[in-house]
Formats: C-alpha cells, sequence, structure tokens
C-alpha cells in the first residue's frame, strides 16, 4: 500500500452549494468538503490537494482543461503514488478518455469521480465515491506496482476503464457502466480486483504526458428520414477533419447514393468517418448486412465496439498527432489504450 494521493478538484456536482437567491447548484470552495467529510480524520494516505482557480460545471469542460489536468499530473508525477479528479458527472467520460490517450504509459492510477448528490446532503453518493476512490488510488501490490495503473472511472461500487465508460443515468447512483468491457474492481465489503482486465504498462519506459488536441471533428446520428442537404452542409465545413457517425445496430445505415457518395466523396478529401453503433452494448460489423457494405465501399472506417466519449477523444488525440489522414485512419483501427477490441 503506498500512501500519497493527489485529490485535482474541477468542480461538479459533489462540491456544490445551493445558491440561496437562485436555488440553483453552484460550484463552492473545494476546502469546504473537508469540513463535510469528518471521515477524512480516518484516511491513512496523504492527501495533498490542488483546486482550479475557478471550479467549473463539467459542461464547460473542453480540449484545453485536458491539457490543464495532464499538466497538473505531469509536473507532479514523482512526487504522488496516484491521482484522484473530481469531476462533473456529464462530461466525466471524455475526460477520462481523453486523458488515457494523453498520457501516454500510464504507470500509476488516475481516478476520476463524482457524485449524483452535494456532498454536504445527508443522502450524498459523493463521500463512498471520494473515499473508495483515495483507496484504489493508493492500493499497491507488495512489488511496489499499482493494482489499476489506468484513467478510470470509480461511482457506486464500480471500477470502470475510463474510455470503455459511458454515463447511463441522470438521476440514479449507478451513473456509469462499461457496456463493452469488464469492471476493474467491483467495491463492496471488500476490494475484487479483476487483474486479468486491467492494462499493464511498460514499467521500464517513464509516462509521455501529450498536451495537443484537434477538437475539428464532429458526431452525428443517423436517423430515419435524415436529409441530404443537411449532410452535405455539415460535410463541406472546410475546418472538418473527422466525424463519428452513429449508425444504426451493428454499422448499417441507408442505402441511398447521395449517403454513399456524400460520405465517399468526404473520404477522398481526407475527412476521417467512423462508424460506431447507436447501441450501448455490441459492435459495428461493416459488411455483415447489405445495409453496411456499401460504407466501406465509401472508405468509411470501423469503430468496432467504441464508445462516443473514446471514439470523439481518440480523433482529437491522433489528429493533433498526424497530419496524414490515412496514418488516423491506420490508428482507429488498433487499440492504443485498451479502448476497443478489434474483432
Amino acid at each position: 500500500m503506498k500512501n500519497k494521493v493527489l485529490l485535482i478538484y474541477t468542480g461538479g456536482t459533489i462540491g456544490m452549494g445551493c445558491n440561496p437567491q437562485t436555488g440553483a447548484l453552484e460550484p463552492l470552495d473545494f476546502y469546504h468538503l473537508k469540513e463535510k467529510v469528518y471521515e477524512f480524520a480516518f484516511i491513512k494516505t496523504g492527501i495533498d490537494v490542488y483546486q482550479f482557480s475557478t471550479p467549473i460545471d463539467s459542461s464547460d469542460m473542453d480540449h484545453r482543461m485536458w491539457a490543464k489536468l495532464v499538466r497538473i499530473i505531469a509536473e507532479r508525477y514523482e512526487d504522488y503514488d496516484g491521482f484522484v479528479i473530481l469531476h462533473g458527472t456529464d462530461t466525466m467520460a471524455y475526460t477520462a478518455s481523453a486523458l488515457s490517450y494523453m498520457l501516454e504509459n500510464l504507470t500509476k492510477p488516475v481516478i476520476l469521480t463524482g457524485s449524483q448528490l452535494p456532498i454536504g446532503q445527508l443522502r450524498t453518493d459523493g463521500k463512498e465515491n471520494l473515499i473508495t476512490s483515495i483507496e484504489l488510488a493508493s492500493a499497491y501490490h507488495p512489488d511496489g506496482r499499482p493494482k489499476v495503473p489506468e484513467v478510470c472511472i470509480y461511482f457506486n461500487g464500480r471500477l470502470l476503464r475510463g474510455n470503455r465508460s459511458t454515463k447511463q443515468n441522470a438521476e440514479g447512483f449507478t451513473a456509469f457502466e462499461s457496456f463493452n468491457y469488464p469492471h476493474l474492481c467491483d467495491a463492496g465489503v471488500n476490494f475484487t480486483y479483476h487483474f486479468h482486465h486491467i492494462l499493464q504498462p511498460d514499467y521500464d519506459r517513464p509516462m509521455t504526458p501529450h498536451y495537443s488536441m484537434d477538437p475539428n471533428v464532429i458526431v452525428f446520428s443517423l436517423f430515419p428520414g435524415i436529409q441530404e442537404n443537411i449532410v452535405r452542409h455539415m460535410l463541406d465545413a472546410p475546418e472538418l477533419r473527422s466525424i463519428v457517425m452513429r449508425s444504426y445496430g451493428s454499422g448499417n445505415a441507408p442505402q441511398q447514393p447521395w449517403v454513399t457518395q456524400l460520405l465517399k466523396d468526404a473520404s477522398l478529401r481526407g475527412v476521417t468517418i467512423v462508424n460506431i453503433s447507436q447501441c450501448v452494448a455490441g459492435s459495428v460489423e461493416m459488411g455483415k448486412y447489405d445495409a453496411s457494405y456499401h460504407l466501406k465501399n465509401a472508405g468509411v472506417v470501423s469503430g468496432f465496439d467504441s464508445t462516443v466519449e473514446g471514439a470523439v477523444t481518440k480523433l482529437m488525440y491522433l489528429q493533433a498527432h498526424y497530419n496524414d489522414f490515412r496514418m488516423i485512419r491506420q490508428m482507429m483501427n488498433r487499440s492504443i489504450a485498451g479502448e476497443i477490441t478489434i474483432m
């Protein structure tokens, strides 16, 4: 067991209070959390705190904030055995996915957590999420290696791979799930680690931080009655470098000629189009049905069993590192941080 963790507070429901004038929840100063969590006095792990100067609602999270988080971790990497990031739930899966790529060859735990109710409320889920995340971030094997050297999300008894996670519930305490990948640990009375599902880095190499992300990507979902002119305007945007296309079932799309032609034209122009399913579980298998075979001919790339969050942030990461769209497409067919299962 190691014993020093950096707690990074970005904002989110866990640290919110009620505005007496408007009744709305708004971020409060982080240090009130320690006053609300008397259990901190019983935690043996050493805890230091880093607070964003202005806590943000997670709806305002973006690629610049991800770079800030990477810098905070990278500059203090040798000083701590693990990191816990308190974050709003709405974009937590995007941040966890982005950090999994930006912290290359991560050799220490980075656990994101938060809550559905502010930590000062009687029925809050914030205390358990926070305390357990600190325990997980400081959990090491006897040989001195961490038990979970990954970017993860911990919520309500479940430790999930960050880039496999998605928010599934806006009201229940079980806010996150990784539908296409097993839990890394289940926290009940005891911690039940599933070590064969946990990534193992190369401990002979250093962790390499990356700070650049190119956000010129868009997500769009297919639906019955989708209109050609609207899709054309979107695909014609000159800044557009990639698209995450949410298709039906196992990767199916309308077979109207205009759909194939617009996608093919964009692909030939160098736009990377990644096909993921609208279903929360399962994988894209282009060519399994006639309704997806034409996508392969149009140059569309399979996203396999990726989440939206995992695919978007992976494209942003790759676009910042490669100018050649062929390399980006090639890398989208590889798992670089455990984000997809290659069929």
